[in-house]
Parts: structure tokens; C-alpha cells; sequence
């Protein structure tokens, strides 16, 4: 019995058929990201010697979704470009909610001065918008890169997820097994680690799915204007900014990026919505 009971939970999912439909994009997004260099049928830097022959050239037989201006083959590097762009969605996700979950509890948990100073603080950089802090943030680093879009991403995200977070731990504070963990003599890190934080990995779970899209957006924008990963390093962002000078004579250069974005992120967003179905179902109702 207890082996159904916590099957349920996993049934239920896979019979929300837009939940399903996202993990499955998700998990073809990672396999074919991870299985880059199997799956790539050409080197995605490597430039080749007949470069006049072969840049700009259309999709075909040889070169399923075309090649670029300067010849190389656009399905191997966007199945390259794949790595960089997960590996920021996923990373500023988690490295968020690690981060909003600590102030959040805090801040919910103590209440008092440290609320206030922790707040104040979330304020300030929600009232920047997302994109144009982490532009100037990048940009004040003056070395854009991988490490630095998550470090920066992560800087200007984390608020959310804190809002949220404080949100659930202001209410549970007041709730009576919190008190009968003090009068067991329970410390305020172990009733913050072992009785706060499990009843706020719900609606963490569903923010976090939905981050990885947001994040992966958003390295998309950085890297179109110039401040992501810089070559011989490839994102789907990157090759938007690429592919964008010639839109309009060669448009398979930005509608291929764009296509592996918007299933990246769609399938995200149905994640996430299976879960909030699952996970916190009185929205729902």
C-alpha cells in the first residue's frame, strides 16, 4: 500500500498530458544536448577549406538545416549550442532557489529587522528590470562569458524565488508543529532545515521549473546583444545574433535557433504547470 501511495504522485503526472509532453521535450532537449558530439554529423567550429562553396548554404540532403556564413554546419551547432544554453538555465535555477530559500527563511522565520533588511534588499533589485541589470551587470564585469551570465543571472533572479519563499515560511512559523519542535528543544536550524524548508519544496519546485525557462531566455537576450559566451563558444543565443543579419534572405538561421528555444521553453512551462496541478492543486480549483 505504501509503495502505491507514493506512486501516485508520479502516476497522476504522467497523466496530465501537457506535464508529459513538456518532460518529454525536456528530456529529447537534454539527451540530444548531452549526445552532442555523437549526434553532431560535423565539427561546429571547424571551418571548412571549401568555404566559398559551402557558406550560407540552404537545408538539403547534406546539411539538413543549412550551413552559416562561414560554412559550418547549423544542426551541429545548435546541438552544441544546446549545452551552453541548459547548462545556464538549469544552473541560475538552482543556484536561485538555493539562494532565495536561505532569505526567504530567514527573513519569514525571524521576522523583525532581519525581514525588513532582507526585503529592502529584494526590493531594490526588483525594482530594476531583469534583462537591463543583468545587461549592466555583464557589462560592469567587462569579461562576458559563461561563469559570468550564470553568476549574473543568478544575482538579479534570486528575488523572486526569496519573495516566495518568505511568503510560505511566515506562514508555517506560526503553526503548532513548529511549536512542539521548541518545546522538544529542537534548534531554530534544525526545525528551519527539517520542518520549514520541506513544506515550502512545492511551490520551489514548480518557481524552479519555470526558471529554467525565464533563465534560458534570458541568456538568449544576453548573448544576442553581444554579452554571452563569446566564439569559438556557441549558444542558441548566439546564433539568433548571427543568423540575424541575414533574416531576411536566409531566414533558416534564425528560425532554427528560434524553433529550439521555443520548444525548450514550452516544454518548461508545461513542466511546471503539471507540477502546480500536482504539487499545489487548490490553485487550480
Amino acid at each position: 500500500m505504501k509503495g502505491e501511495g507514493r506512486g501516485r504522485p508520479l502516476v497522476r503526472l504522467l497523466r496530465h498530458r501537457g506535464a508529459l509532453a513538456g518532460t518529454v521535450v525536456i528530456l529529447l532537449v537534454l539527451a540530444a544536448a548531452l549526445l552532442a558530439p555523437v549526434l553532431a554529423p560535423y565539427d561546429p567550429a571547424r571551418v571548412p577549406a571549401d568555404l566559398a562553396a559551402r557558406s550560407l548554404r540552404s537545408p538539403g540532403r547534406e546539411h539538413w538545416l543549412g550551413t552559416d556564413l562561414l560554412g559550418r554546419d547549423l544542426l551541429s551547432r545548435i546541438l552544441y549550442g544546446a549545452r551552453v544554453s541548459l547548462l545556464v538555465g538549469f544552473a541560475v535555477a538552482l543556484l536561485t532557489a538555493a539562494l532565495g530559500a536561505t532569505v526567504g527563511l530567514l527573513a519569514g522565520f525571524y521576522a523583525g529587522t532581519i525581514d525588513v533588511v532582507f526585503m529592502r534588499v529584494t526590493d531594490a533589485v526588483m525594482a530594476f528590470p531583469t534583462l537591463v541589470l543583468a545587461i549592466a551587470a555583464v557589462a560592469v564585469l567587462d569579461r562576458p562569458g559563461l561563469l559570468a551570465i550564470i553568476l549574473v543571472l543568478t544575482v538579479v533572479q534570486w528575488t523572486t524565488v526569496a519573495r516566495l519563499v518568505r511568503g510560505q515560511a511566515l506562514a508555517l512559523r506560526e503553526r503548532e508543529f513548529v511549536s512542539a519542535a521548541y518545546a522538544l528543544g529542537a534548534r531554530d536550524l534544525r526545525i528551519l532545515a527539517r520542518h520549514l524548508l520541506p513544506n515550502c519544496l512545492a511551490p520551489l519546485l514548480v518557481s524552479t521549473t519555470f526558471g529554467v525557462a525565464s533563465n534560458i531566455l534570458a541568456e538568449a537576450g544576453l548573448s544576442f546583444l553581444g554579452l554571452g559566451v563569446q566564439p569559438p563558444a556557441v549558444s542558441w543565443g548566439s546564433l539568433l545574433a548571427e543568423g540575424a543579419v541575414y533574416l531576411t534572405v536566409k531566414p533558416w538561421l534564425v528560425i532554427f535557433p528560434g524553433l529550439a528555444i521555443t520548444l525548450t521553453v514550452l516544454g518548461c512551462n508545461l513542466t511546471g504547470d503539471g507540477l502546480r496541478d500536482l504539487l499545489e492543486p487548490r490553485l487550480t480549483r
